[in-house]
């Protein structure tokens, strides 16, 4: 009887050692070479394929306590994908907690407004966090998320956007075109009854021109007011950065008479009536709601200054006296944007 007894405290104190260094074995700190160390959880990767990533980096010793303690605590059907950081004094508890909430780490990019489509696509192929889907502004993967649009060119919000590891280019301009879509119902719902715009997507359109024509915010509406009058009136636009768009990669920086007498341009407002075939650029909110709610007034011409604002006339006589004295006898500081932003 009392061998039994012994034998049982032995039993018990074995339990209550291997419970404490198991417990002391969890929770001690991982082992990091380095400050601030990551871990990336892929798309499919199970919980014994994440924990062997933890230890082929010399991370963690042994990966069998985790592996029975993330199972008992269902962390292995709470699996987040995403790029998660790992700090000095974490434990691997600690991290398969972090696994289970999903404390993934997150980044941010910001598409301008006033960029083009393959512009904002080079921004994204640039940030070599993303994963790459998209060849071009015209990958079938875009013509499809727009469709039964014809062009992907002005669909996307510009906005600062936020990723984690394994998001997509695709990915973000997805959630961009979500964006834009329900900015453009929301203000085509408030725009102005005597507006000459027939449809959303010439308000898209006109909004990426006025985007592409200033950068101060003020003189959005007054432009947009311009261009509206201009095609109430059946006047052409006569808008420089139109042309632009459609010269593509072989504008040089200089635009040039025979570029405005270019017929062959289908987006040369100097030759066509109305407006462009489509945007031109990615328009921000501010330039969605100056093309359905323009300023009034009676101008129809504007030039631009030379210190980042323009000039605004209601005659041609008074347009070309502008001209000349801002334009034909530019300034040395000329700029087009205004110093210290708008």
């Amino acid at each position: 009887m009392k061998l039994g007894y012994v034998a049982l405290i032995v039993i018990l104190s074995g339990i209550v050692i291997c419970f404490t260094l198991g417990k002391q074995a969890l929770h001690a700190p991982m082992n990091l070479p380095q400050p601030d160390a990551t871990v990336i959880v892929e798309q499919g990767d199970s919980l014994k394929q994440i924990l062997t990533k933890l230890k082929s980096r010399g991370f963690i010793e042994s990966s069998r306590l985790l592996e029975l303690w993330a199972r008992w605590q269902g962390v292995d059907r709470q699996i987040h994908t995403g790029e998660y950081l790992l700090v000095p004094g974490l434990s691997g508890i600690g991290f398969l907690e972090r696994l289970g909430r999903g404390d993934v780490l997150s980044y941010k990019i910001t598409l301008p407004e006033g960029i083009t489509l393959q512009q904002a696509l080079q921004r994204l192929h640039d940030d070599r966090r993303l994963v790459r889907e998209l060849r071009d502004a015209h990958d079938p993967l875009l013509l499809e998320l727009v469709s039964p649009m014809t062009s992907p060119e002005g669909w996307f919000l510009p906005e600062t956007y936020r990723f984690v590891a394994g998001d997509s280019d695709y990915d973000i301009l997805r959630r961009a075109h979500h964006l834009m879509q329900r900015e453009l119902i929301r203000v085509w719902e408030a725009r102005s009854s005597d507006t000459p715009l027939m449809t959303p997507y010439e308000a898209l359109t006109l909004a990426s021109i006025v985007e592409r024509e200033t950068s101060v915010a003020k003189e959005r509406a007054t432009i947009a007011g311009v261009f509206s009058r201009r095609l109430q009136a059946g006047m052409r636009l006569q808008t420089d950065p139109t042309v632009i768009y459609g010269l593509g990669s072989d504008f040089d920086g200089n635009l040039k008479r025979r570029h405005l007498k270019d017929a062959a341009n289908p987006w040369n407002t100097y030759r066509i009536k109305g407006l462009p075939p489509t945007p031109i650029a990615l328009p921000g909110v501010a330039a969605l709601e100056a093309a359905v709610r323009p300023a009034s007034g009676a101008a129809l011409y504007f030039v631009a200054r030379g210190d980042g604002y323009h000039v605004f006339s209601e005659t041609i006589e008074e347009h070309n006296a502008h001209v000349q004295r801002y334009q034909l006898s530019r300034k040395v500081d000329y700029r087009s944007t205004p110093k210290g932003g708008d």
